[in-house]
Formats: C-alpha cells, structure tokens, sequence
C-alpha cells in the first residue's frame, strides 16, 4: 500500500484529501469518486508523509488511547471500536492515520503492526505497550495507563508553561518600554541636547549618538532586531544548540537540580508503565531513550548496556547516577519483591512534588529579578537621558 496526497472533485468543490491505495489507479476507487474527479494524485515517500503529518496537525495519542480503552472495556471489539474513533473525528490528518491502521487491522495484522506503520503518528512507546499487552491481554489495561502517563505528562508541562506566561509577559513589556524610549523618545531628546554632549559623561554621550542614528534610520534598527531575533529563534531550532541550552539550563543553582529530578521522575513514570505492561526492562530502557531529556539519554542507553551484560536494574542506574537516593532504595526493594514496575511509579509519584516547588521558585526569585533587571535597564536610560536636562539647569542658575 503506497500513501498518495490527491486533489478530488466533491459536490463542486476542490479538496485536498491523503489516502492509502495499492496504486495510483485505485486512488479513485478507495475515494469513492469517479476516476476524472481525481484532478491529481501524488505519491508520498515516508519522509515527506511525515512531514506533511507534522505540518498538517499532531495525533491526539492521550484521547485515542483513552477512548479506545473505555470502548474495549465496554465489550466492543477491536476493530469495530477503531471505526467508531474513526467516524468521530474531523481531522483529515487523524481520519487518514485511523484509515491506515484500519487496513491493516482488516488485513489480519495485530494492533501493533498496525500503529507501527503510521509511525508519524503513534510513537514507539505506545507501539511497545501495545506489543507486550497483545501476549498478556490486558490491552485495554495498558492503554489506559498510556493514557494517565500522558495526562501527567501534559498537566507537568502546563504546569511549567504557566508559570513562564508572567515572566515572558514581563520581558515582553520591559523589551516593549525599552524599543519605544530608544525609538521615539531618545532621538527627540538627542536632537535637542546633540550640542551640550561634550560636557556629558561618556554614556550619556554613547546613548544620545545612538538616538541620532536611531532617528535617522529606524528601519535599519528594527531591522536589525528582527535579524537578531531570528537568528536567535533559527539557533534554538538547532538540535546541538537546544542540547547545550538544555544542558547550560541543568547547571544553573537552584533550578537545574529541580529540572534533573523532574526529567527523572519522567524516566522513572515512563519506564514502570512499560515494564506493567510486559515489555523486559532491557527493551524498555532502549525504548525510554528517545523521551527521557536529551542531557540524560547518553546515561540511559550506557545502563542499557550494563543490564545486556548482567547487571541489575538499581546497580546499572547507580552507575550511571540515574537514581535519586529515594528511587535507589525503592528500586532495590522492588528488586527483592519482584515489583519494579510499582516502586518506579511509586519514586516518580514521590518526586512530583517537585515541580510545584520549580513553580514557586519562579514565582519568587525569576520574577522579581527580571523586574529589577528592567527596572534598572529602564531607569538607566531615563536617568542618562535627563542627566543633559540637569546640566543645562544648573548651567542657567
């Protein structure tokens, strides 16, 4: 089956829809329309099927893995539930996922095999739960765990990003102020005073030429500030940059090691979920590398390895300084209880608390140091630009 993206002829109109056909001749077909309808069919290689996925709309995987458990629970089967999920949904970029693992179900293959193939869409964490829970039988048991490990996900995550909105407004504000005294009000001020600057303190001087220059050419200034910012966002885009950012951001005091226990508590969570469902703890740590925070992923797949030679679960983590002194000892016991999965969960539900505490940490120190930052940078050119006004002053008196 090949993916093509068409453009079909409904009702008068013209859409763009993708779908799965063995060829190009039966795109038609499988759109229910008459061959000279289809204005025109592309095929699509994975790459560029996954980047059109990326550009057109992200799969909801907490809601289908969700709604999917409920409907197994309630007795419908496998593929009649599939189609009901279907037949919901608006998303031409859902519909046509769903579309895909429909076929495949219809065509014998397990539930796995089939999300395996829309690997744009179902990543290999829910592919290996459903993997391990098609040999137990608990389907409906391992998606619905799925289903809260991404409901914490997203709540931590709201979490942090609220907490960011004051500061981010804050720097928005100050940046805003900043832009309209050097861009409006200084080169006023700068063609007023540009004969008195001899006698004023060299900063004064520095920030009067500049508003000279910024009052002739305010383009080349705005310019310049969005090539800047651009280039800032274009860097940040850069997965060696974000690395190192990520990396810089670990070692700041205070935050860093609360970010270390967060990013933890989600190997912790991500690896007892696996390890319920039935996946072996080797396959599951090589399948966690890819979600857990990248300055912790050179750590992960090094006890992979350790636990391929032999080693235990809690010496590997130890080794690799992936245990919290809470989840060593919760590890080691889990170890003698044959309950791993259980005490994970049970470490990262112990370190949850710890993004409560990051949030309070920004609340009380980020804020009111950025406030002192713009209130300072702020009041230092006001008082650098008033500093030429006390000069004349006393000049007159």
């Amino acid at each position: 089956m090949a993916v093509y993206q068409a453009r079909v002829l409904r009702a008068g109109t013209v859409s763009s829809e993708r779908v799965e056909a063995p060829d190009r001749a039966a795109v038609a077909a499988v759109l229910g329309v008459p061959p000279q309808h289809v204005l025109e069919a592309r095929e699509l290689t994975p790459a560029a099927s996954a980047r059109l996925w990326r550009r057109n709309t992200r799969f909801p995987l907490q809601l289908f893995s969700q709604e999917l458990a409920v409907l197994l629970d309630a007795g419908v089967t496998l593929l009649e539930a599939l189609n009901t999920l279907r037949e919901k949904e608006f998303q031409q970029g859902v519909r046509a996922a769903l579309d895909g693992v429909i076929a495949q179900i219809e065509q014998g293959q397990p539930l796995s095999v089939a999300l395996r193939q829309q690997s744009h869409a179902f990543d290999q964490l829910i592919c290996a739960i459903v993997a391990a829970s098609e040999r137990t039988g608990q389907l409906s048991v391992a998606l619905a765990q799925h289903a809260r490990y991404l409901a914490w996900v997203d709540a931590l995550r709201s979490r942090l990003v609220a907490a960011l909105v004051y500061p981010l407004m804050l720097l928005g504000v100050g940046a805003a102020v900043v832009l309209f005294l050097l861009l409006y009000v200084l080169p006023r001020f700068a063609g007023i005073l540009e004969h008195t600057s001899a006698n004023l303190p060299w900063a004064s001087r520095v920030l009067i030429e500049f508003g000279q220059t910024a009052g002739a050419h305010p383009g080349l200034v705005l310019g310049s500030i969005a090539a800047l910012g651009f280039t800032v966002f274009s860097l940040l885009r850069q997965p060696s940059v974000r690395r190192r950012a990520h990396a810089a951001l670990w070692t700041l005091p205070g935050l860093g090691s609360r970010l270390r226990i967060l990013a933890l508590a989600r190997l912790y969570r991500s690896l007892a979920m696996l390890l319920a469902s039935g996946v072996p703890a080797l396959a599951a740590l090589r399948i966690v590398v890819d979600v857990v925070a990248a300055p912790w992923r050179a750590a992960v797949q090094a006890a992979a390895e350790q636990i391929e030679r032999g080693e235990r679960l809690s010496a590997a983590f130890d080794a690799q300084d992936l245990a919290t002194p809470v989840a060593r000892r919760m590890l080691r016991v889990g170890e003698r209880s044959g309950e791993v999965a259980a005490m994970l969960e049970r470490a990262a539900a112990f370190h949850d608390e710890e993004a409560a505490r990051l949030t309070e940490l920004l609340s009380r120190l980020v804020n009111p140091a950025l406030m002192l930052i713009m209130g300072v940078l702020i009041g230092g050119i006001i008082v650098l630009m008033y500093l030429p006004i006390f000069q004349l002053v006393e000049q007159v008196q």
